[in-house]
């Protein structure tokens, strides 16, 4: 399998996922529990004086493989103590062997804001994420401008956080245009898993008035000091955090 189809495979997969929630489910009475759903301030907390923490918990990736079989409750609890600001959960079934499961163990188990992490291509999805999670991931490559920006407004008006994730120029203005406050830069080019961390420090300056977070390939405090200098208000600490969560607390003192 070329790493160029990747992320075609996971929204394909994404896709008949959301086609079972929207076949099972009363998608009017989800969208009243997310309404009613407490939420906590994902983008409060990334905005916080210095550098926010945003810690994840995932077991397996297809760029590094199995990483950690945890108790994403235990895990939580961890990365709270560590200093994170927020979690992350993977509820990506097949290649990141993650559920809806490990996110309400993970946020039942914290105060910390949540957000869920996984290919959203439906807007059946984006109300499951507001019943139980404080954040929805929303990858710029999946979506056209009216799309993203209708999804972008459904999530602001359930009461969460969308984060728009982008890599080049073009997503960046697309997320720019969607309305979106909190940008994430992946450094990760999801077309070839190469990564780059100059990639945030080239598209930061465009993203002059979001709150901007670093993703990929934050493996040291030296690169969270990096990306820090070139303007992030939070990294997102997955495999190395997965590794050593000390890293965490190492990472939440930069100022």
């Amino acid at each position: 399998m070329s790493r160029a189809t990747v992320l075609e495979e996971l929204a394909a997969a994404a896709l008949l996922r959301a086609g079972e929630l929207r076949d099972g489910t009363d998608l009017n009475a989800l969208y009243q529990e997310a309404l009613l759903f407490e939420r906590r301030d994902f983008a409060a907390a990334l905005a916080k004086t210095g550098l926010s923490v945003v810690s994840e918990i995932k077991r397996a990736s297809p760029s590094a493989g199995p990483i950690r079989e945890v108790d994403p409750a235990e895990w939580g609890i961890g990365y709270e103590r560590e200093g994170a600001s927020c979690l992350s959960v993977l509820t990506e079934p097949d290649q990141f062997k993650g559920s809806l499961r490990d996110l309400d163990a993970a946020r039942n188990s914290t105060a910390l804001p949540v957000i869920r992490k996984d290919f959203t291509v439906d807007e059946a999805q984006v109300l499951e994420a507001g019943t139980r999670a404080d954040a929805v991931l929303l990858i710029a490559a999946l979506f056209d401008a009216a799309t993203l920006a209708r999804y972008v407004s459904l999530a602001v008006e359930l009461g969460l956080t969308p984060l728009v994730e982008i890599h080049d120029e073009a997503e960046a203005d697309l997320a720019l245009e969607s309305g979106a406050r909190v940008i994430g830069v992946n450094n990760r080019n999801l077309r070839d898993f190469t990564v780059d961390l100059g990639t945030f420090e080239r598209l930061a300056p465009k993203l002059a008035g979001a709150t901007l977070v670093a993703e990929s390939g934050v493996k040291s405090v030296e690169d969270a000091r990096r990306l820090r200098a070139a303007g992030a208000d939070a990294v997102l600490v997955g495999e190395a955090a997965m590794r050593d969560p000390s890293l965490v607390s190492r990472m939440a003192a930069l100022p």
